[in-house]
């Protein structure tokens, strides 16, 4: 796809006209930079496949960030009627539920700046990483697996792992509905028994920040931000048990796509009817990996605390940890949204997408709910990461959604190519980031190089007025798989 065949509507703005079996247009968010960026992967031609599918509303959303995926785009978004759309796992992923969460403290970064190597050195001993990680509670039993597939975080804050706060600062309260254990595999679960409490590998992180710039005052108090304060990010998802849930019903997907004679431009977009049995299954599945995603991130807050105060001999009450909020980048949801003056029933897919509900929407916090929905949108491990806030012109234009990070302009391959030779994690202490990871390999595959610029992805959202900027947090030590 070439740049002509696309048509600019403003500054941040482009769209992809409806062509061939397309059921309706392309959008696609991205400034002159960045457009060229898209246009060297096949992620547009990925756009319009996804714009095919039956159900589809409005058209086919591309963020900033977008570059090539299974099936759908990463950094796409999708939404289809309930009556008559499809629900496609390729519009999740395999990492369902990948999310972030955002930790504030009482400490200025100034008083323990002279700590940041133990601290870091601690949570790397104290958070599993890395491919295969196991848990730091004991193997789950599979009844108590089950319950915490149909609870999510609310299982962890029911063992002591956290406050109902917390749960109120998360996206649906820690817990998709409709969540049946029945619907999940035997093999998804023998993967989930042992790996609640892990970070995992790849992209995801644990990195200890400083929020270094408030650009809305009102915004960053109403979210417990201030300039200087230290932070912390978690960045991962539902580790083995999601992957196998996607993997599973791909093949259910793929016979059910024959069964009800839905053409399909790329086999990879197999799909079923959200009401069809088929649909419903795998939305049963999907919440469960959801909720095993949020439990975990749960138990994570819960061992980054307890490492902090084992590292700075400190009160909690003097840490002052907390939850700012908790969001999902990889997720389908029954939501309603307003769709050509009336409210629509409608299955939103969200794959390298995050939920930006404007004010006054019930599923925001209700401490949250005059400014917005907190946004989390991180960087990678050598840049800085952001806070913005969900807008009224995010849910007319995007169905409530946003960008998800910086996005890849380097295959993991490409990007271990170029690493070869250097040291990575000489080269990010040198810029003053401290990096603690199970192996070289990874740095390679996740340096800074591989992906955009996030500063520029965030802009383009902020521009175009569906997630301003509230604060931006800068990475002063990184945990990696």
């Amino acid at each position: 796809m070439e740049k002509k065949d696309l048509t600019r509507l403003d500054e941040w703005t482009w769209e992809l006209p409806q062509s061939g079996g397309m059921r309706v247009p392309g959008r696609i968010y991205a400034d002159d930079q960045l457009i060229e960026q898209v246009l060297q992967d096949q992620s547009l031609t990925q756009v319009a496949n996804v714009a095919h599918l039956p159900g589809i509303l409005c058209c086919s959303l591309a963020m900033p960030d977008i570059h090539f995926g299974y099936g759908f785009p990463i950094g796409g978004v999708a939404a289809f009627a309930v009556e008559e759309g499809v629900v496609s796992p390729g519009g999740v992923g395999y990492d369902i539920n990948c999310g972030c969460r955002l930790l504030a403290t009482d400490l200025k970064v100034d008083e323990v700046r002279s700590e940041l190597k133990r601290l870091v050195d601690q949570l790397f001993r104290d958070v599993p990483s890395g491919v295969g990680a196991s848990g730091a509670i004991a193997k789950l039993s599979r009844k108590e697996l089950e319950q915490l597939l149909e609870e999510g975080a609310a299982w962890a804050v029911k063992r002591g792992y956290g406050s109902a706060e917390d749960l109120e600062r998360t996206e649906d309260h820690g817990a998709l509905p409709g969540a049946d254990p029945a619907a999940v595999s035997d093999r998804a679960y023998a993967r989930g028994l042992d790996q609640v409490g892990t970070l995992g590998s790849g992209n995801h992180f644990l990195e200890l920040q400083v929020v270094d710039r408030v650009f809305d005052a009102e915004a960053a108090k109403a979210f417990g931000l201030w300039e200087g304060q230290l932070a912390l990010m978690v960045h991962c998802g539902s580790r083995g048990l999601g992957y196998q849930i996607c993997d599973d019903y791909l093949v259910v997907m793929a016979e059910a796509a024959r069964k009800y004679r839905i053409e399909l431009p790329d086999r990879q977009l197999v799909c079923a009817p959200v009401s069809s049995p088929e649909g419903q299954a795998y939305l049963a599945a999907m919440a469960c990996a959801a909720n095993y995603a949020w439990a975990n991130r749960q138990m994570i807050m819960h061992l980054v605390e307890q490492a902090l105060l084992r590292a700075l001999r400190i009160s909690p009450q003097t840490l002052g940890l907390r939850l700012v909020y908790d969001v999902a980048h990889n997720i389908a949801k029954l939501e309603t949204h307003e769709v050509e003056g009336r409210p629509v029933a409608a299955c939103v897919h969200r794959k390298g997408a995050t939920r930006a509900f404007g004010p006054g929407r019930q599923e925001v916090p209700a401490e949250y709910r005059e400014i917005g929905q907190p946004v989390l949108i991180p960087g990678d491990m050598g840049t800085a990461s952001f806070v913005c806030r969900g807008t009224e012109e995010a849910m007319r234009r995007t169905f409530g959604s946003t960008c998800h990070g910086a996005g890849r302009v380097l295959s993991r391959s490409q990007a271990l190519k170029r690493a070869r030779g250097r040291s990575i994690d000489r080269e990010l202490a040198a810029a003053g980031i401290l990096v603690r990871s199970q192996g070289p390999k990874t740095l390679g595959e996740e340096m800074p190089e591989a992906y955009k610029d996030v500063e520029r992805v965030v802009s383009v959202m902020h521009g175009a007025g569906i997630s301003p900027k509230v604060a931006r947090l800068r990475p002063l030590g990184v945990v990696k798989g």
